[in-house]
This record gives C-alpha cells, sequence and structure tokens, in this order.
C-alpha cells in the first residue's frame, strides 16, 4: 500500500515537472534568448555610433533599399541620429546622447535577463522528496 502511495506521488510529480516546469522554463528561455538579443542590437548599435563620432564629415555609405539592391548615399553631417525608443516612437539624439541612452538600456538589459520571478523560481533547488517549497510553486500537497 505505500509502494502504490509513493508510486502515485512520483506520477503526479512527473507531470508537473513535465506539464508546469518544462513548459515554464520553455517560456524563460524564450524571454532569455530575447534579452540576449536586444543585448546583442545594442552592443552592434554602440559600435556603429562610436564609429560614426571618430568618422570625419561627410559620411559615405551604402544603403539597401531591398532585395540587395544598394545606392550610394551621402550624409554631410553625422552629428545626430534618431533613436527608436519603442511603440513606434524615435527621439533625435546627438551622437554622446544616443550612447547614453544606449549605456542606460544595457544596464536595464542586464537587470532583465536575471531578474524575473519565473528564472528565480526556476534555479530553485528541489530536494529529493520535491520542490524546496512546494505551497509556492503550485505542486500539488501530497
Amino acid at each position: 500500500m505505500a509502494a502504490a502511495a509513493a508510486a502515485g506521488k512520483a506520477q503526479r510529480y512527473e507531470a508537473f515537472v513535465s506539464d508546469v516546469l518544462r513548459r515554464d522554463l520553455r517560456r524563460v528561455q524564450e524571454q532569455r534568448d530575447g534579452v540576449f538579443e536586444q543585448q546583442a542590437q545594442v552592443l552592434q548599435l554602440r559600435t556603429a555610433l562610436c564609429r560614426l563620432q571618430e568618422a570625419a564629415a561627410p559620411l559615405r555609405t551604402q544603403v539597401d533599399l531591398g532585395c540587395n539592391f544598394f545606392v550610394t548615399a551621402e550624409v554631410p553631417s553625422p552629428q545626430r541620429v534618431f533613436v527608436a525608443l519603442g511603440y513606434g516612437f524615435f527621439a533625435e539624439l546627438t551622437l554622446p546622447e544616443a550612447l547614453r541612452h544606449l549605456d542606460r538600456r544595457s544596464r536595464l538589459l542586464d537587470r532583465a535577463s536575471g531578474s524575473s520571478r519565473v528564472s528565480r523560481t526556476l534555479r530553485r533547488p528541489l530536494t529529493p522528496d520535491g520542490p524546496a517549497h512546494p505551497g509556492r510553486l503550485g505542486v500539488p500537497r501530497v
């Protein structure tokens, strides 16, 4: 009888792990990958802005019009750039202002990469009898 009860408990924990925790882990990994992608974009932008600061005016570049059709463009004074703030809003900033904005955004993304509640929950160690805090994780109490 005790063996049947233990087997039932084990099946409930296995079902919880496969149904709930794996789904949560997949969602957290997708969020983390999105944050890492944004961090890579911020780093790429920072590098481009640093090169712009060092470049002498006028700036000559090639612009992709689509379907790999490039045209040569000349920017007479590359001292201001438009930065996407989010939700379709853009701000015209000087290069130093844009670099400061990217630094703040980078710090926010660094905080976001390790601070989600689910991420902290999934890092919580599991004991041989089950999760360390079953009530908080929503584990069925047995």
